[in-house]
């Protein structure tokens, strides 16, 4: 079993285990962590930084919104898994099969940009802690092979400890910076109101950074971190829904932190920096200036681990989901009339053990090598912003979809108050895809 704190799967416990539920205990909180620490990269904290450059405290409010949009999210997917007994996967199956062509063309995609996004993110830091060992390329290349030996030759237990000490090193330097810029309280409790910056786009933009708060394909990881848990049926209902709340308050915390440091840091001082990782380089720089280099320091090892938690979160969760994949498809071709245990599955560990999950983890780490040396191909990064911007819809609207119908057990479909909160999602996040495909090059790509 992947958990061995206390949680055993369904398979071990049977019936019983589903009319005793388990009480809500901070003793198990475990996927919550991992999801904070791989939906919160890098990009993340720049676009909470530039924000807070920006308008200053201005959109504080739409930075917690976001956090509350992706609580909604996550809990479905949970809900899910722990409801049905099958995986997100297996509900997207039934829905049709243009879900597992967009799932496919999806994770290929997404998964070879992405490799190399992440490696370069995570080699940055390390680059600018030890300026003259090698160049950034090797230094990405480096992060890739350790993600991909430290997951594929740990299970999930090993991997969610690590996580959790990456995810305290995150909590202490974010923490420490927004206390050493010595927040306005006054100002940042006025950033609650939801007040619109005064120019133009303010609409979309403040749309932008509430639909880019630690989220992408990690949010549908989620379900499959709490199978690996070995959460596996409603028992650990109540478990899930403390575990999620406690994944966006930490990914909250986070977020304000940094908008903390960009409205004070930058906006008083009316500094820019630039968008992606390397706004965080400069901003290493000025927190020298200002601070010394021990801050500086200290930050850097902040951001390494905010960069190299998304990595083997990604390594890891996406793999599953992929191993998830296949191995469905396998199933139905073998016995296409069996019912297909996978969230069980997933709880033993042989999905982190399959060849799928491995050939995934190759997938992610050796061919994007490719570009950082070559440069990332136009026309690739267009479909992946594409495919980006479509995931998260798509993933609203099919929970939406899945947690209405007749496929999840009637005591735990969505009530009001979550399809609400699914349907603003999805609302938002349709919106957001419009804008990011209308915004792309078109002329230039054909």
């Amino acid at each position: 079993m992947a958990d061995t704190t206390g949680s055993t799967g369904s398979a071990a416990t049977g019936e019983s285990s589903i009319s005793r539920p388990r009480k809500s205990s901070w003793k198990y909180i475990g996927p919550g962590i991992v999801v904070a620490a791989t939906g919160v990269g890098a990009g993340d904290l720049v676009a909470t930084l530039i924000a807070g450059s920006n308008f200053g405290y201005t959109l504080l409010w739409a930075a917690v919104i976001g956090c509350v949009v992706k609580i909604s999210l996550a809990e479905a997917a949970g809900r899910w898994h722990l409801s049905t007994g099958s995986t997100l996967f297996e509900g997207w199956a039934s829905l049709g099969r243009w879900t597992s062509w967009f799932f496919v063309v999806y994770v290929v995609i997404w998964g070879f940009v992405y490799g190399a996004a992440a490696m370069s993110s995570s080699g940055l830091p390390l680059q600018a802690l030890f300026p003259d060992v090698m160049d950034l390329k090797w230094w990405a290349i480096l992060t890739g092979l350790v993600g991909l030996v430290f997951v594929w030759f740990n299970k999930y237990a090993v991997f969610e400890k690590v996580m959790t000490v990456l995810v305290g090193v995150m909590f202490v330097v974010t923490v420490y910076l927004a206390v050493r810029v010595t927040p306005n309280l006054g100002d940042a409790f006025a950033g609650l109101l939801p007040v619109l910056p005064d120019e133009k786009d303010s609409i979309l933009n403040t749309l932008g950074l509430i639909g880019g708060v630690g989220g992408t394909i990690t949010l549908a990881a989620y379900g499959y971190w709490v199978n690996a848990k070995g959460w596996t049926n409603t028992g650990w209902m109540k478990v899930m829904r403390l575990d999620n709340r406690v994944a966006y308050a930490t990914t909250g915390i986070f977020v304000i932190a940094m908008l903390f440091v960009g409205a004070e840091l930058l906006h008083s001082a009316n500094v820019a920096i630039a968008s992606g990782d390397k706004g965080l380089i400069q901003l290493g720089d000025i927190l020298e200036d200002e601070y010394g280099t021990a801050t500086s320091k200290f930050f850097l090892i902040g951001f390494f681990a905010t960069s190299f938690t998304s990595l083997i979160g990604v390594w890891h969760g996406v793999s599953l989901m992929f191993a998830d994949f296949v191995e469905r498809y396998r199933a139905r071709r073998e016995m296409p009339d069996e019912p297909v245990a996978s969230g069980e599955e997933v709880a033993s560990g042989a999905r982190e053990k399959s060849w799928p999950f491995r050939a995934y983890l190759l997938w992610l780490t050796f061919p994007p090598m490719v570009l950082l040396f070559e440069g990332q191909p136009f026309r690739l990064i267009i479909l992946y912003g594409v495919l980006g911007a479509a995931f998260l819809p798509f993933l609203a609207l099919t929970l939406v979809w899945l947690l209405n119908s007749s496929r999840t057990p009637a005591e735990w479909r969505n009530g009001y108050l979550s399809n609400a909160m699914l349907s603003i999602a999805g609302l938002l996040f349709v919106v957001l895809c419009v804008k990011q495909i209308w915004d792309q090059p078109w002329s230039e790509f054909f």
